[in-house]
C-alpha cells in the first residue's frame, strides 16, 4: 500500500472536515442540490467522454494509485544476473525451469520466446509493442481523473450560475436567497475539493507509476537481451544499474 497516498487523502479531508466542524459545523456544507450537479454532472459528463469498458475500470484505477503492485527493482536485477550466469555456464535451456516458476508474466514471456531461439530482433519488437500498449491503457485511465478533475470544476461553476440565477429571481423574497446563496457557493467547492484531492492527484501519481512500469519493462527487455547474447553477468549488471538514480547502484560484484 501506497502510505502517501493514503496519508494525503486523509490528512486533507481531516483538515478540512475539523475546519469546518470548528466553524459553523458540517451540516451547512451539505448540499443535496450541489452534490447532483458537481458529483452526478461531472460523472455523466465522464461517462459521454470515455467508452463504457473504460469506465468500468474507474474503482479499479483508483485503487492501483492506493495499492500499487510495485516490482522490487534490486531483487529484478539480481534474477537476471542469476538467470545470466546460469546461461553462460549451462546454456539458455537451462532456464526454462525458472521460467516455469517465474510470477513476472512480461518477463516469462521473453525468457520463454528467448528459450525457443526467437531472434533477438523479433523478442525485442514485440515486447516493446506489449510495452507501448500496455502504456497506452494505463494512460488512458489516468487521464479519467484528469478529466474528472477539469469536469468537476467545471460543473462547479455551472452549479454558481444556477444559484445566481435562482437568487436574482428571488430578491424579493429574503428566505429564497440564503438557499439560493449555498448552491451557488457550495458548488463551486465540491468541484475544487474533487478536482484537488481525488483528480489532479490522483492522475499525477498514475502517471508516475505508468512510467516506473515502463522503466522496469525496459530494464526486462535489456536483461533478455543480454542473457540472450551471452553477455558476462557483470556488463548486464552495468546495463540494469544505468536505469537507476545512481545513488540507488549496488552491484552484487562490489
Amino acid at each position: 500500500m501506497d502510505l502517501g497516498t493514503v496519508i494525503g487523502i486523509v490528512l486533507i479531508m481531516a483538515l478540512l472536515l475539523g475546519s469546518m466542524v470548528m466553524g459553523v459545523g458540517i451540516g451547512a456544507y451539505i448540499d443535496i442540490p450541489s452534490v447532483l450537479i458537481v458529483v452526478g454532472g461531472s460523472i455523466g459528463a465522464l461517462m459521454i467522454s470515455f467508452k463504457p469498458a473504460q469506465m468500468k475500470q474507474f474503482v479499479k484505477v483508483f485503487m492501483k494509485a492506493i495499492k500499487p503492485g510495485e516490482e522490487d527493482v534490486g531483487e529484478l536485477i539480481k534474477k537476471l544476473v542469476e538467470f545470466a550466469t546460469k546461461a553462460r555456464k549451462d546454456g539458455i535451456l537451462a532456464l526454462e525451469g525458472d521460467v516455469n516458476d517465474e510470477e513476472n508474466a512480461f518477463l516469462k514471456k521473453g525468457l520463454s520466446m528467448a528459450i525457443d531461439g526467437s531472434e533477438p530482433d523479433t523478442i525485442r519488437e514485440l515486447l516493446e509493442i506489449e510495452m507501448e500498449q500496455t502504456s497506452t491503457r494505463h494512460k488512458i485511465h489516468g487521464s479519467i481523473f484528469n478529466q474528472w478533475a477539469g469536469l468537476a470544476g467545471a460543473m462547479g461553476m455551472i452549479g454558481t450560475l444556477i444559484g445566481l440565477v435562482a437568487m436574482l429571481l428571488n430578491m424579493a423574497d429574503p428566505s429564497a436567497i440564503g438557499p439560493s446563496m449555498a448552491v451557488a457557493l457550495l458548488t463551486t467547492m465540491y468541484g475544487a475539493m474533487i478536482g484537488n484531492i481525488f483528480g489532479t492527484p490522483i492522475y499525477n501519481i498514475l502517471t508516475i507509476r505508468n512510467d516506473e512500469e515502463t522503466t522496469v519493462k525496459s530494464m526486462i527487455v535489456e536483461g533478455i537481451m543480454s542473457i540472450q547474447a551471452g553477455d558476462a553477468p557483470r556488463v548486464l549488471e552495468a546495463k540494469l544499474l544505468a536505469y537507476l538514480a545512481p545513488a540507488d547502484r549496488v552491484s552484487q560484484f562490489d
